[in-house]
Parts: structure tokens; C-alpha cells; sequence
């Protein structure tokens, strides 16, 4: 289902950096994140993202997980699954992606989950972790997913991770 009549496409991804933000080995992921949130945000479909204080900078690396100072969210909103899967595949973000892991610390479990919220939701980061709790816990549902429980999307199958990182 590329996308749900009065609903929204939620997703979040969560990674732990391979060093503190401030250490070089993630000085050009932490360099960029204006840029690439800033070009999530004018992308066709997106409707919200979860910000942290507007540092430049700083994308929203504030939101500790577990208390955590390495472990990094991103939480968006998009109108449906085409707008997430444009933004993800067919820009730079791309190249960013490509390159996580010179940043993020290989996941033992999945990180990634995607879920439907009414329009207008603005999901919190402990109902998403939740959602990721969930999908960990019992695979991929109408509660919780992955890109491969969304059969008509195409270009995650060319460039995702593998099944224990997706």
C-alpha cells in the first residue's frame, strides 16, 4: 500500500554514532544534516519532522535514546510512501546513506520503522520507539513495518540493508 486515505506515512530511524557528534570521524555526517533535513523539508510530500533545539548543525541529535549521547533519531511525517521513497533514493540523501557506515555502529536489530498515523498526527519519539519495539518483537504488521512490507515500492530493493539491519 503506497499510501491510506486520511493517513500519513510515519517513519524513524535510529542509529548509533561510531563516536561522539563533536569527533571527527562524524564531522561530514554531522556537517551536512541542515542540508539534508533542509532538503527532506521542500521535498513534495513531506508534511513534519521531529527537530531538536535548531542549533545549526545539530539535526536533532538532543534526543538522547536510553540516555545515550551517540544514539541518533530521525522522525518524519511524509503524505505517502512515493514522497519518503523520492527523498530517500533519488537524491542526495542517497550518497549520505550510502555512506553510513563510516558513521552509525552496525545494529543488531532493525532500526528503521515505518507506520500509518491519521493526518495531522505528529508522532512523539517514544510511540515510534514503541512501533520499533513492536516491529523487533513481532515482525512486520500493519502496526509496524519495513520497506518490504510495502510490495509496490521498488527502489529500497536496490540499495537497502540487509534483512538484520533494514
Amino acid at each position: 500500500m503506497v499510501s491510506r486515505p486520511g493517513y500519513h506515512l510515519a517513519e524513524l530511524n535510529v542509529g548509533r554514532l561510531v563516536a561522539p557528534t563533536d569527533d571527527p570521524r562524524v564531522a561530514d555526517f554531522m556537517n551536512n544534516l541542515d542540508r539534508i533535513n533542509g532538503l527532506g523539508k521542500r521535498m513534495p510530500g513531506f508534511v513534519w519532522m521531529m527537530e531538536g533545539s535548531g542549533e545549526p548543525g545539530t539535526g536533532n541529535t538532543e534526543a538522547k535514546i536510553d540516555g545515550d549521547p551517540q544514539f541518533v533519531s530521525n522522525l518524519t511525517v511524509w503524505e505517502d510512501l512515493p514522497s519518503l521513497e523520492n527523498f530517500v533514493w533519488n537524491t542526495v540523501h542517497r550518497q549520505f546513506y550510502n555512506r553510513r557506515a563510516e558513521w552509525f555502529e552496525v545494529m543488531g536489530k532493525m532500526h528503521f520503522v515505518m507506520w500509518w498515523v491519521p493526518e495531522g498526527h505528529r508522532p512523539t519519539l517514544d510511540e515510534a520507539l514503541a512501533r520499533l519495539d513492536h516491529l523487533n518483537e513481532h515482525g512486520a504488521s500493519d502496526e509496524a513495518f519495513g520497506w518490504a512490507w510495502l510490495r509496490e515500492n521498488g527502489l529500497w530493493k536496490d540499495h537497502a540493508c540487509g534483512v538484520a539491519a533494514e
